[in-house]
């Protein structure tokens, strides 16, 4: 079976790991996943995640981020699709929460949050958002 869009079958996948409580997971990986994920751990979003190979492509082991039991990732949620892309100027991108979220960005200078694109000075395609 083809994936056709990887990123949101591995924003699903977090979020079903969430509900079952798991301390791991799983996705199939791919450099823009590598870094989203990058991202999710330097905003302490994730404990952490590491590249497990295989004789293909390889896989991302995740561990997920849980304080006194409640997961650090209340909802992430995908906003560009590959039916309907959102682009943004380096002016209008939104903040998630009122600045207690995340928005992940992907610019020209590779994937991040909407507040270093911010800073760079850079628009770009909005992944998704995570709080």
């Amino acid at each position: 079976m083809s994936r056709t869009d990887l990123i949101a079958d591995t924003f699903t996948m977090i979020r079903n790991a969430i509900m079952a409580k798991k301390e791991d997971l799983d996705v199939p990986a791919s450099k823009q996943v590598k870094s989203i994920l990058e991202i999710l751990k330097k905003e302490n979003y994730i404990d952490n995640f590491k590249l497990i190979e295989d004789k293909k492509q390889g896989y991302l082991r995740v561990y997920l981020k849980y304080t006194s039991g409640k997961p650090a990732i209340k909802s992430i949620k995908r906003i560009s699709k590959p039916g309907l892309r959102v682009y943004v100027k380096n002016d209008k991108i939104p903040s998630v929460l009122r600045g207690r979220g995340l928005a992940i960005v992907s610019t020209s200078k590779g994937i991040t949050t909407g507040e270093e694109a911010k800073s760079l000075g850079l628009g770009g395609e909005i992944i998704g958002y995570v709080w």
